[in-house]
């Protein structure tokens, strides 16, 4: 092990001072970058072990010093130090005499003392402590991370990262005469794959330009959007270049600090109030179109967000809602100037990108329910006004058809007043596809004791029943429970209504009994989209008018969980 002189002043001086850019300085070390020349220092092998080999045995000149410093934060550990300090006594007559004393060091010394010699000593071993606590860790994580260069060749997207749907997107971006790129498609489409991917090549591309990615409920952000964006830097192999946090959700850009925020429509001051240490912000992408509260509210967005320089890119991707009146289905037949639009489904995927899974339950759908096939994988709104269920069929389900029905569902959605307390009782055939609802209960102002005895007594639930509530309601479900039912909250997430309600529209059919169960036919049949102060169609579920339907998403969650595998499907 040999090392140069001014290797060896630089290990000397960071004993003695515990600052590496420091010791460099003192060393002998110029230039700009010496915090850089610093951490490199630190982690050669042969610097590193003649610090740890000084620390045991201290006999230069040099470091003298330093062995005072580690001998001084020793006695302080030891109760062995003191300082003085300047106290104030009365000498009577009102009179107060000036006087010097000794004091021992409080605790908060000795703590400081403590973590300044562990330091020193290599005492944390913990990764996520040295982390956060050792200075020489924190150095050379910085200059990692400063030691990426902005390659000068332009960056381009590797082509087996790219559905053929999106070959014509890419010429087009080429001749850079659009603004807007709108992407529609089905279920497996890879539209957002394609768009994540586009976004990262942009950053690399245009040191300028910075990005906000936007959806209408910043609770579903970090679990959709930024996991698709980490699933673009990983596919291009880019993790060393980009540093993702979550708190707040942003990724960097490491080598110019471009910066990709993540923002929720119903946080508007968020969204206003986004400043870039440089650049401008010129990629904006809505994922999810549809749920936004239409075209006015989206350029509002766009108006407040796209501002300063002369590229601007705006993407705008979604599954096309089934009602063909919905707002963004009409929005993407009138034509614009700058826009760009592109439709694609999961047939112009490569298999294996999909797998064998996927394309079974989308042929076995194709099979079973042609019109839900051509909606969720084709992405063709086939559906008409604003009605949610065009599925539902009203009759009578007969005493034969329940005596055979073997697995029974029951959902609970808790109310007072004005909003009721809903029971339902249904079963679903898997092999089907089909629903069916054929028990109801409803009642106002009861009590949870009352709604149990209504349960047990008018409709034979017993404690082998499982009942699905709202979870929201915990006492309630304890309540049930104390009572001697098998009652379970809900599980609940983002995206987990948008979900369960688009699973219930793909059933070939949702057959409900209008004499037993008057109540949720009502429902079912006359609920519609959320719809904007205009009057356009959105593709939100409007939290009214529904607690059957809640009952019944309750009831059948665990079936709903099972199917979809979460209700939140990225790469998409």
């Amino acid at each position: 092990m040999k090392l140069t002189p001014k290797q060896k002043a630089f290990a000397d001086y960071y004993i003695e001072l515990g600052n590496a850019t420091e010791a460099a300085q003192k060393a002998g070390y110029k230039g700009n970058n010496l915090n850089r020349i610093a951490s490199e220092n630190l982690s050669k092998l042969d610097i590193k072990q003649y610090i740890e080999e000084k620390m045991e045995e201290i006999s230069s000149n040099r470091i003298a010093k330093a062995e005072e410093v580690l001998q001084y934060l020793t006695r302080v550990i030891r109760d062995e130090e003191t300082e003085q300090v300047v106290v104030t006594k009365s000498a009577g007559d009102f009179i107060t005499e000036i006087e010097i004393v000794d004091k021992k060091l409080d605790a908060k010394d000795k703590i400081k003392a403590s973590e300044l010699l562990a330091k020193r000593y290599y005492l944390f071993n913990d990764r996520e402590i040295r982390l956060k606590e050792m200075k020489m860790d924190l150095e050379i994580k910085k200059a990692t991370e400063e030691d990426i260069k902005v390659d000068d060749k332009s960056f381009a997207l590797p082509w087996n990262v790219i559905s053929p749907a999106f070959v014509e997107a890419l010429h087009k971006f080429e001749e850079n005469i659009f603004t807007e790129y709108v992407f529609s498609g089905g279920r497996g489409s890879t539209k957002s794959s394609f768009i994540s991917l586009k976004i990262i090549e942009l950053i690399k591309n245009n040191p300028e330009l910075n990005a906000v990615i936007v959806r209408q409920v910043a609770n579903t952000l970090r679990d959709s959007v930024f996991a698709q964006i980490q699933w673009a830097i990983e596919s291009l192999e880019l993790t060393e270049e980009f540093k993702c946090t979550y708190s707040p959700l942003e990724i960097t850009y490491k080598p110019t600090g471009q910066k990709i925020y993540f923002r929720g429509a119903d946080e508007p001051t968020k969204l206003k109030g986004i400043k870039v240490k440089s650049g401008y912000l010129g990629i904006l992408w809505f994922e999810e179109l549809d749920q936004f509260k239409g075209p006015e509210a989206v350029r509002t967005i766009e108006q407040s967000v796209v501002r300063g320089g002369d590229k601007a890119y705006i993407f705008k991707s979604f599954n096309p809602p089934k009602t063909a009146n919905n707002w963004a289905n009409k929005y993407v037949k009138v034509p614009k100037k700058n826009r760009y639009f592109n439709h694609s489904n999961y047939t112009q995927v490569p298999k294996k990108w999909l797998g064998k899974a996927f394309i079974e339950e989308a042929e076995h759908l194709k099979e079973i329910n042609p019109k839900s096939y051509e909606h969720e994988y084709l992405g063709i709104a086939n559906g008409n006004g604003g009605n949610v269920f065009d599925n539902v069929i009203i009759r009578e389900i007969t005493d034969d058809e329940i005596d055979v029905f073997d697995r029974i569902y029951m959902g609970v959605d808790w109310g007072w007043f004005p909003d009721p307390w809903t029971w339902n009782k249904m079963y679903y055939n898997p092999s089907q596809n089909k629903l069916y609802i054929y028990d109801e209960a409803r009642e106002n102002k009861k009590s949870n004791k009352d709604t149990y005895e209504i349960l047990v007594n008018e409709k034979g639930v017993t404690p082998a029943d499982i009942i699905t509530c709202d979870s929201a309601e915990k006492k309630s479900i304890q309540d049930y429970k104390n009572y001697g039912l098998s009652a379970r909250g809900a599980r609940k997430g983002p995206g987990s209504v948008d979900y369960s309600m688009k699973w219930l529209v793909s059933l070939n059919e949702i057959v409900i009994d209008n004499i037993r169960c008057p109540y949720t036919a009502t429902e079912f049949l006359e609920y519609e989209y959320e719809r904007t102060k205009d009057g356009e169609v959105i593709s939100g579920y409007p939290d009214k008018e529904n607690h059957h339907i809640d009952a019944v998403r309750y009831a059948l969650e665990h079936i709903i969980n099972n199917k979809s595998k979460g209700p939140i499907n990225i790469n998409y």
